[in-house]
C-alpha cells in the first residue's frame, strides 16, 4: 500500500522543485547569497510572514503538538521554503506545519530555503506541497481550484495541469462551491465524503438539499443510498412504483459503469446484450449537462 500511495502522490504533479526557478528574478533585490536559493539557512521565525495562498483552512492541534515535540528533540528535519520580501521580512511558500510547530518549540530559527517566485508559484507551490504532504479536505481542494482560476485567469485544463490532477477531477472539486455554506461546512468537517456531496449536487436549488445532507450525515447512509435517496427526491412518482427485480448485470460491465459514474459525477447506466447495447448517462440540470458535454468535448 505504501508503494502504491507514494506512485500516486508522485504523480500529482511536477513536483515542488520543478516549480521552483533557480534564476534570480527582478521582482525583489537581495543579496546575492539569499538569492542562490540552493543551502538551506537558519532564519529568525518571528522574521516569517504566514503564506496568504494558503489553502488548508484548519491544522490539528494535537498533530501540531506532536510536530513540536519532535522538533524540540530532532529539530526540523527539512527545511521550509521562503521567499524574501521587500521590507527585509520573509514570506512563509511551503512548510507552515513545521513553521508553526517550531514556534510552539520554542525554536528561535528554523532552517529555510529562499527563492524568488511569483505570487503565481507560491500560490501553485503551496497548492502542490500540500496535495503531495497531506491531503486537503474537499472544500479546500475546491476553493485552492476557485482561486487559481479567479485570481490568476486559469483554465481548468491548466490547472489540471499544474497540479497533476486530471480535468474532470478538477471540474468536480469546484462544482463542490455550489452547495449551500451548511452543506460545505459538513463535508469540510468530515460529515459528508467527497462522494456524497457530488451525489447531492442533484438536488441543487432543489427546497430539500439542506434538509437531505443533514440526514445524509446522522443516519451515515453509504453513497450509493444517497444517490437512491436525490433520484427519489427528484422524481418521487418514480420511488411509489413497485421497483421491479433487476436482471443479472455482467462484472464487467457494472464495473465499467461505476467507472463512469466516478468520472463524471453522474448517473451512468450500461444496458449490455451480447455485446450490444447502450450507454444511458442521466441528469437532472441543464449546468450538468452542459458540463457532461464540456467533459465529452474534452476527451474528443
Amino acid at each position: 500500500m505504501t508503494t502504491t500511495a507514494d506512485a500516486k502522490r508522485r504523480a500529482l504533479g511536477k513536483g515542488l522543485d520543478s516549480l521552483l526557478p533557480r534564476v534570480q528574478a527582478a521582482a525583489a533585490p537581495v543579496p546575492a547569497l539569499e538569492a542562490e536559493g540552493g543551502k538551506p539557512r537558519e532564519i529568525p521565525v518571528e522574521m516569517i510572514d504566514r503564506n496568504p495562498f494558503q489553502t488548508r483552512t484548519h491544522m490539528d492541534e494535537a498533530e501540531l503538538d506532536e510536530l513540536a515535540a519532535s522538533i524540540t528533540a530532532n529539530g526540523v528535519v527539512q527545511p521550509i521554503l521562503v521567499r524574501p520580501l521587500s521590507s527585509g521580512r520573509f514570506q512563509l511558500i511551503a512548510g507552515e506545519r513545521r513553521w508553526r510547530a517550531s514556534q510552539k518549540a520554542g525554536k528561535k530559527t528554523i532552517p529555510a530555503i529562499l527563492r524568488q517566485v511569483s505570487d503565481e508559484q507560491a500560490m501553485e507551490i503551496t497548492i502542490v506541497e500540500n496535495l503531495q504532504r497531506a491531503d486537503l479536505n474537499p472544500m479546500e481542494q475546491a476553493r485552492a481550484f476557485e482561486r487559481l482560476s479567479r485570481e490568476f485567469h486559469m483554465t481548468q485544463e491548466q490547472m489540471a495541469q499544474r497540479t497533476g490532477k486530471d480535468r474532470v477531477s478538477v471540474t468536480n472539486f469546484m462544482r463542490l462551491l455550489r452547495l449551500p455554506e451548511s452543506v460545505q461546512e459538513l463535508v469540510e468537517q468530515g460529515q459528508l465524503s467527497f462522494g456524497h456531496a457530488k451525489a447531492l449536487l442533484g438536488l441543487n436549488f432543489h427546497p430539500e438539499l439542506e434538509k437531505a445532507a443533514r440526514r445524509v450525515a446522522q443516519l451515515s447512509l453509504s453513497v450509493r443510498q444517497t444517490e437512491t435517496m436525490v433520484q427519489g427526491m427528484l422524481y418521487p412518482e418514480k420511488a411509489k412504483k413497485e421497483p421491479k427485480p433487476e436482471p443479472p448485470v455482467d462484472p464487467n460491465v457494472k464495473e465499467v459503469a461505476d467507472q463512469l459514474q466516478r468520472a463524471l459525477g453522474l448517473k451512468v447506466r450500461i444496458e449490455d446484450h451480447k455485446g450490444r447495447g447502450r450507454v444511458i448517462i442521466e441528469y437532472a440540470r441543464l449546468e450538468d449537462f452542459d458540463a457532461l458535454l464540456e467533459t465529452l468535448a474534452g476527451k474528443a
